[in-house]
């Protein structure tokens, strides 16, 4: 388990996976590696609840309002990829004894009026300062949303016929973040560096998996966090094919394949990932959609993303495969999933917490 971000799947399978407490019915999806929400239903009921619990990261040099903001639409997007709306949030905050009363009124001002712009009701939470706690880990959050378990798009669903849809494309977190934290580390031109900072902003997906839900038949929609892009492509591959592992198909495996060139690339993302020797394609990238779709309606989906400003495509297509056969193709070449995220050993250079 050692070194910086996400448990591995192997971890999880041995440590986790094991341990899950009651098993109870009304578990309609529990947890898995690369899942990002899990489901209740109790029996008999027409409804169901999706929920997601995230780590809240507060980064003081963001400005407490853009910094709540980006820390919010990281757990609100782990429920919309689920179809089904975020309606409700509870967050409990650990923070630092030197947080003001005025930073924190600036920091819960943003979640506020992020959550009623997205109809979502703060339900319940905790709100302290510790001795021993420190920016930027100050807590956790749960969003919530409840509706038709028939409209729940599982991360796992991907079937062989799908074309891959992708928004955005790769490392847009982390280079907004390290843009917007560590201009002056950049040897970049500042209309550059600017325009990388920008990219913070499209950490937010909720409006964006809503918006593919609604135009086409999606089978799985991921946000593709901690492993950048290809590390999401993995996991969906991973968490489909355990899915049909239970039928009798030899064929029961599925395989990405991919073509990098069709993948969205926003500006800035090149220039800032060159300069800090950063790989983009495993790089963190929050708010970068990976949903696979019926092929009859992956254009569509697309028109209808892009006709909200979001920057999509179709990058690739799911083959049905053997167990033995590389899940993630890229150009035609196989591919592993990334062991770690390319951005955690860029922010320790730049942070100096490995110093």
């Amino acid at each position: 388990m050692a070194g910086s971000g996400k448990i591995s799947r192997s971890f999880f399978e041995a440590h986790v996976a094991p341990n899950l407490g009651a098993e109870r019915d009304d578990v309609a999806l529990g947890p898995a590696h690369g899942c990002d929400f899990g489901v209740i239903r109790p029996e008999g009921s027409s409804h169901a609840t999706v929920l997601a619990t995230d780590p809240v990261s507060i980064l003081p040099a963001l400005g407490f309002d853009r910094a709540a903001r980006f820390a919010l639409h990281i757990v609100l997007s782990d429920v919309a990829v689920s179809g089904i709306p975020p309606s409700h949030l509870s967050i409990a905050f650990a923070l630092p004894p030197e947080i003001a009363d005025s930073e924190f009124a600036t920091l819960w001002g943003a979640v506020h009026e992020e959550c009623a712009a997205l109809d979502i009701a703060v339900t319940t939470g905790h709100t302290a300062r510790y001795p021993g706690c420190s920016f930027p880990w100050v807590g956790a959050a749960t969003a919530i949303g409840v509706g038709d378990p028939d409209r729940i798009v599982r991360p796992d669903g991907a079937q062989p016929g799908d074309r891959l849809v992708v928004t955005k494309g790769p490392a847009v977190e982390a280079t907004g973040l390290f843009a917007s934290l560590y201009p002056d580390r950049l040897d970049l031109l500042a209309e550059t560096v600017a325009t990388a900072q920008e990219r913070l902003d499209d950490v937010r997906l909720v409006r964006d998996a809503l918006t593919a839900r609604e135009a086409g038949e999606v089978h799985a929609m991921h946000d593709a966090t901690e492993g950048g892009l290809l590390g999401a492509f993995h996991e969906m591959a991973a968490a489909t094919a355990q899915r049909r592992s239970a039928t009798d198909d030899a064929r029961s495996a599925v395989q990405f394949a991919v073509e990098s060139d069709a993948v969205p690339r926003q500006p800035g993302v090149t220039d800032v990932c060159a300069a800090l020797e950063m790989d983009p394609w495993t790089a963190t990238t929050a708010g970068t959609l990976v949903a696979a779709v019926d092929a009859a309606d992956a254009e569509p989906v697309v028109d209808a993303l892009r006709e909200r400003g979001t920057p999509a495509a179709v990058v690739g297509e799911v083959r049905a495969a053997t167990a033995d056969a590389p899940a993630v193709v890229v150009d035609g070449e196989a591919t592993t999933a990334p062991e770690g995220d390319a951005s955690w050993p860029v922010y320790e250079r730049l942070s100096g917490v490995s110093e």
